[in-house]
């Protein structure tokens, strides 16, 4: 069969694979992705995101600062689309999707020897769990893979062939370090190891293309001189500050660690100190990242990024990463397998540095090499069975255990999985706006539990364009009625229109005196409606309805004071 049939087929099903219920699998859209979402409306509907920020380099969103990539694709997608979660997965879908074609032309440009590497590197970026899961989210990871990978091969076809090229990977390489935290860390490293690699290659180019150079150097320093600006702002660091090593639990484990020493008291402070646990914690984590467990077995510990107790890989493909990579070592002279060890040493460096480590999403800039690896495995495995007929029986066993096991995967991701963590993308939350839109003119006030993370972005969101109550995003950010204060390095929203946010805690159980956690009051004598967590609500009100996750637990009961 022709290779660009069978490219053409890889690349349709990991289109239709990754878009199939999109909507639906997984369940709903979690608190990131409706923030994704109603930024972008906002932007395209007045040109400010909902702080009131003009086309913002960084969007403040929840306090968690935002890079601004996936949010204006998104704005690409909702403008022929409208709001919806088709909208704003899409683009993670479509990156996901070109990410196997470019693994196909990567390998392809670093092997060309290599028969059949190319394809297996393809087929396995479209099957394997790691690259599919993140596909299927609107996760900024999964589109700054797709920009490596593209960069990376644009680069070496320019410094090869066409010099054009270079300009093209200067632009996707700088679009990356504005689309995800981690690749602000892995870009610039990779680039600096490339250059290094084939430094033959960039002198001769810089000689005989000194234009295109220069604009290339020109377009590297556009993206990554204010990303060095950002990052030294507290903007650009809020996100690393809420998930770094050394956060206050660290330093009180150091305390603890020096008060039962044994140790004399300079071996304790040689011991126990924040650089000391600093470097033990990283080396730790970036050893993990190498794990059986973590690779083959279990993933991640985030559930929202890996199917809990799946690998992020296919352990059928495990000795044949290992050939791969031994292959690899063992020409370590050659570029190509410079480039790729380089690039598999390089990737789990940002994510080590932080806690709940090893990370399936923030070690993302792993993909495509995995696969590349393990197809690297196959081909050198069918080099040698020589015999024809032995091949097909090997490779008719591995593929048909392979299938076996990409549809165990897909069926336990699109029912156990869907419904057994649908509370991770906090489910529930549509419903509930539903409710509310239908139910709006009947009540004074609607009071929200905060208990599964940020309600107001979901009314904001799940509102448009149909809403009883003023979804226009200026109108919003006028609402005389809206209070949003900061507390604790995150920015909260308690009220807008007729709505109030509050905490499991602040509903009252014995009375109708509601608490704001900026430091309002309020109380619901008459015509309040209550979105509550289980059980949660005063006893003299009037259950109407549940709301279930899709285990059939409950997630919100929805009571009245009439």
């Amino acid at each position: 069969m022709n290779k660009i049939v069978i490219l053409g087929s890889i690349v349709v099903f990991a289109f239709l694979v990754r878009m199939a219920g999109i909507e639906h699998i997984p369940p709903s859209l979690n608190w990131d992705e409706v923030s994704h979402g109603y930024n972008a409306y906002s932007v395209l509907e007045t040109g400010r995101d909902e702080w009131g920020e003009f086309i913002p380099l960084i969007f403040r969103a929840y306090g968690d600062y935002k890079l601004p990539v996936y949010i204006y694709l998104t704005t690409v997608s909702e403008f022929f689309f409208g709001t919806s979660a088709l909208s704003v997965r899409l683009p993670s879908v479509l990156a996901g999707t070109s990410t196997v074609l470019f693994a196909y032309l990567l390998a392809r440009e670093l092997f060309p020897k290599r028969k059949g590497l190319a394809l297996f590197t393809a087929m396995l970026v479209a099957i394997e769990p790691w690259g599919l899961f993140l596909s299927r989210i609107a996760l900024e990871a999964n589109v700054a893979v797709a920009f490596v990978t593209s960069g990376v091969y644009f680069a070496l076809v320019g410094l090869r062939r066409k010099s054009w090229y270079v300009v093209l990977s200067a632009i996707l390489l700088g679009l990356s370090v504005w689309t995800y935290n981690s690749v602000r860390i892995f870009v610039p490293l990779l680039l600096v190891s490339l250059t290094a690699i084939y430094r033959q290659e960039v002198a001769a180019f810089f000689v005989k293309k000194r234009k295109v150079f220069a604009l290339s150097t020109a377009i590297i320093a556009v993206f990554f001189v204010p990303m060095g600006l950002q990052l030294l702002a507290s903007q650009g660091q809020a996100r690393y500050e809420s998930v770094r090593i050394l956060d206050a639990g660290a330093i009180g484990t150091i305390e603890e660690s020096r008060r039962v020493s044994t140790f004399s008291p300079v071996l304790t402070r040689i011991v126990y100190n924040r650089p000391v646990h600093f470097l033990t914690e990283v080396s730790k984590n970036y050893i993990a990242h190498f794990s059986p467990s973590f690779l083959f077995i279990n993933g991640g510990d985030n559930f929202q990024f890996n199917v809990p107790g799946h690998g992020l890989l296919y352990g059928v493909n495990a000795a044949f990463m290992v050939f791969g990579l031994y292959f690899l070592i063992r020409h370590r002279k050659n570029n190509a397998s410079k480039l790729i060890l380089i690039w598999l040493l390089l990737s789990p460096v940002a994510s080590s540095v932080t806690r709940e480590s090893p990370h399936a999403l923030r070690s993302a800039v792993f993909l495509p090499v995995p696969m590349l690896l393990s197809a690297l495995g196959i081909v050198k495995v069918s080099e040698f069975i020589k015999e024809s007929s032995n091949q097909k029986i090997v490779f008719g066993f591995y593929g048909l255990l392979l299938l076996l096991l990409v549809t165990k995967y897909l069926n336990l991701y699109a029912t156990d999985y869907r419904q057994g963590y649908s509370q991770a993308f906090q489910y529930g939350y549509e419903q509930a706006v539903e409710f509310a839109k239908e139910n709006y003119d009947k009540y004074e006030k609607i009071v929200v539990t905060k208990k599964y993370g940020e309600p107001h972005e979901f009314f904001l969101f799940y509102g448009i364009p149909d809403a009883p109550w003023e979804t226009d995003p200026k109108s919003y950010r006028e609402d005389p009625n809206l209070v949003r204060f900061n507390q604790s390095n995150w920015w909260w929203v308690d009220r807008f229109d007729k709505f109030y946010f509050v905490n499991d805690w602040e509903v009252p159980r014995a009375s109708d005196n509601f608490v704001l956690e900026s430091g309002g009051k309020f109380q619901c004598l008459s015509g309040c409606l209550l979105i509550t967590s289980p059980g949660n609500y005063p006893v003299n009100w009037k259950p109407i309805t549940t709301i279930n996750f899709l285990d059939d637990t409950p997630a919100f009961d929805i009571v009245e004071k009439i």
